[in-house]
């Protein structure tokens, strides 16, 4: 079975609304342990997500704001000047409630989704962390970076009882019945004997595809190449 965010979230969640002031949400964040925080309607639904980059939005530009005659570094000068991240963060310097502050849309996911989905979602949009959602946007719970590591502490049995079930008994494409596996810390070794070459390669990639496997060490032989002029 592969791991879904449901298996991994935290579904006790620190939430607030979009009047939330400013001071209030950095209390929050503090308060949790947490460097983000879903903002929410008054149904529970996700309307966005302030940070900690959020808020120190407003230290990077105070002085800016309030005449101090204080300067950025050239280098962010620079960044602000050429993108639209500069106009973005201007209004957050200025904002003083969660819906002032926050990014909108927020990262979602569903709860059903594979771990391996969510991380690749996190990577796509340059997260740390998805708030994960029902079907009309409700919130449910936050999967982490944190949390997708959980993925890769499972036990050595239990990937090595995956493997053995749903990979190589679960197999009617190959006789399985001569491979053996170890897994220590993570790492898969695959040994024994196959009928055909490209069985072994599809075991091996299988034994990749299952949750917590680190790396497949590949020792597998085989009585006929039939890949051969397939390259």
């Amino acid at each position: 079975m592969r791991v879904t965010v449901q298996d991994i979230m935290t579904t006790e969640v620190a939430s607030v609304n979009g009047s939330t002031p400013f001071k209030d949400i950095a209390e929050v964040l503090i308060a949790h342990g947490v460097s983000a925080v879903p903002v929410v309607d008054a149904e529970n639904h996700v309307l966005g997500v302030v940070s900690e980059a959020d808020l120190l939005c407003k230290e990077e530009f105070r002085e800016r704001y309030y005449a101090e005659g204080y300067e950025p570094p050239l280098r962010a000068q620079l960044r602000h000047r050429l993108s639209e991240e500069g106009s973005e963060l201007r209004r957050k310097a200025a904002g003083d409630t969660a819906a002032q502050l926050m990014t909108a849309p927020a990262v979602t996911v569903p709860a059903t989704v594979s771990a391996v989905t969510a991380a690749r979602r996190m990577d796509e949009h340059g997260v740390k962390r998805l708030i994960v959602v029902d079907n009309d946007g409700t919130l449910q719970g936050v999967v982490s970076r944190r949390d997708l590591l959980k993925v890769f502490v499972r036990p050595d049995a239990d990937i090595d009882r995956a493997i053995r079930e749903d990979v190589l008994e679960c197999s009617p494409w190959a006789q399985t019945a001569g491979v053996t596996v170890e897994v220590q810390q993570g790492v898969v070794t695959l040994s024994g004997w196959m009928s055909r070459r490209s069985e072994t390669l599809l075991a091996v990639r299988l034994a990749a595809g299952v949750d917590g496997v680190v790396d497949v060490i590949d020792q597998l032989r085989w009585k006929h190449d039939d890949t051969w002029g397939t390259r």
